[in-house]
């Protein structure tokens, strides 16, 4: 069933944890990013349910005049970000970032640049205020999202 351009209901219903403490830092992550889109990775295991233990803020790397609506990650980030998950016996299980005055369903160009193995938690910062916060994973055939629930830990 759509619910929405490159969105679809699962397939099979898949659950990600996560602390309510964390959470609350990815709220205020995005909250200090605002105007701009803030990101940053998601470290866990990846058992089922996915449970994730810690966040890795980085900058947005996009070019200033599209970070309203837009982020990228440095090549650089991703390195140190692998090697520090590593290092604290985690793997990167997925990204957050915030959508300033949008709903938390991905974009076009979320659906374009998403990997199906991750979780994408994705925020929405209403007038500099985190609202709500939903989870996607990307399906196999790369088409359409697909909402997993969050779940606290």
């Amino acid at each position: 069933m759509e619910v929405g351009a490159g969105l679809s209901r699962p397939y099979k219903k898949t659950v990600l944890k996560i602390s309510q403490e964390l959470l609350k830092k990815i709220h205020l992550l995005g909250e200090k990013a605002y105007p701009e889109e803030g990101v940053g990775f998601l470290f866990g295991t990846e058992a089922d349910p996915r449970q994730v233990l810690s966040i890795y803020p980085v900058a947005n790397a996009r070019e200033k005049e599209v970070r309203h609506n837009r982020y990228t990650v440095a090549p650089q980030d991703i390195i140190r970000a692998d090697e520090d998950a590593e290092k604290i016996g985690l793997n990167i299980i997925g990204v957050f970032h915030s959508h300033p005055d949008h709903p938390s369903k991905p974009s076009e160009f979320d659906l374009k640049w998403a990997a199906p193995y991750f979780s994408y938690i994705i925020t929405s910062v209403q007038n500099g205020k985190a609202t709500e916060s939903r989870s996607w994973r990307l399906n196999e055939d790369r088409n359409a999202f697909i909402e997993e629930g969050i779940e606290s830990l």
